[in-house]
């Protein structure tokens, strides 16, 4: 099996050094060289057009920010489509399970099933992704989802949850609960803050009791120290945050806190914070209840 990867960001970037490592080689290409060099100095192959990387590969793993970006190198002489073999697409971007399913159905149709896709996004942010830590969600039919897990599999934990859809679907349920999970913590840290209390102490006690979590360990010193700096940004909740409204509608669920957590992402965004990172929600905070 023959690995490749588009979507040198950063996630895509330290993904790709574990693949890298994992299966001895792996090829690539990106819109600019340079965000390969790296890799291609470490022994990966470096491809000038998609359709180049499309026809050296058996299993494309994709971590682009949405469907739209993998659109985009699909059609023309240049395209994927006009080189691949058989391939298999493994979008591991956070998409819309509507979407990816709408998609393969397309291609599958296009190439006569030459060229199928599986959903694999990933959770654990840019630590899991350098760890080889993450969470994988896959969704697809067995016989795919078989290359995908090991392809990944030096990436993380990859679990198959059910059909092709069902990875962006639990995918869209730990953006709910990363996104509560932050709000809250970025509410907490701005009381606490305003009662006199040391919100670095304070994190660091919660994490022994019913507050801990995952989010509160990766994140704490950020809210400590306001630190914002870009990582994950935060902008990119707005459409993660609608593909799950949109399952919650489609399967006729209340979201009451859904709900309100579009509307912050999608204000903080709006006022120009959306591309620090998520725990800028402690900024828009104190931005909204000034002192």
């Amino acid at each position: 099996m023959t690995v490749g990867l588009v979507g040198l960001g950063v996630m895509g970037a330290p993904m790709a050094r574990h693949l890298l490592a994992a299966h001895g080689t792996l090829h690539v290409t990106a819109r600019r060289r340079t965000s390969a060099d790296d890799l291609v100095t470490a022994g990966a192959t470096w491809h000038a057009t998609p359709r180049e990387l499309a026809d050296a590969v058996d299993v494309l793993v994709v971590v682009l920010p949405d469907l739209p970006d993998l659109e985009a190198m699909l059609d023309g002489p240049d395209g994927l489509l006009a080189g691949a073999r058989e391939l298999l697409i493994v979008v591991s971007s956070t998409v819309s399970p509507d979407g990816v399913r709408t998609l393969d159905a397309r291609l599958r149709a296009a190439t006569d099933g030459r060229v199928r896709v599986v959903d694999a996004p990933v959770s654990g942010g840019a630590e899991g992704a350098e760890a080889g830590t993450l969470s994988i969600m896959l969704g697809g039919p067995d016989d795919d989802v078989a290359l995908a897990l090991e392809a990944l599999a030096p990436c993380g934990r990859v679990e198959h949850l059910g059909p092709l859809g069902a990875g962006q679907v639990a995918k869209a349920c730990n953006q709910m609960i990363v996104a509560a999970t932050v709000q809250a913590l970025g509410e907490a840290s701005v009381v606490a803050e305003r009662a006199g209390l040391d919100v670095a102490r304070l994190l660091d006690l919660l994490g022994t009791g019913y507050a801990a979590s995952r989010i509160l360990d990766v994140k704490k010193d950020r809210f400590a120290t306001h630190d914002h700096s870009p990582s994950g940004a935060a902008r990119f909740m707005v459409k993660d945050l609608r593909f799950a409204a949109e399952e919650a509608a489609r399967t006729g669920t209340a979201t009451p806190q859904l709900d309100v957590l579009r509307t912050v992402f999608t204000d903080l965004t709006d006022a120009g914070l959306g591309d620090h990172d998520t725990a800028v929600v402690q900024a828009w905070i104190e931005r909204l209840t000034r002192t």
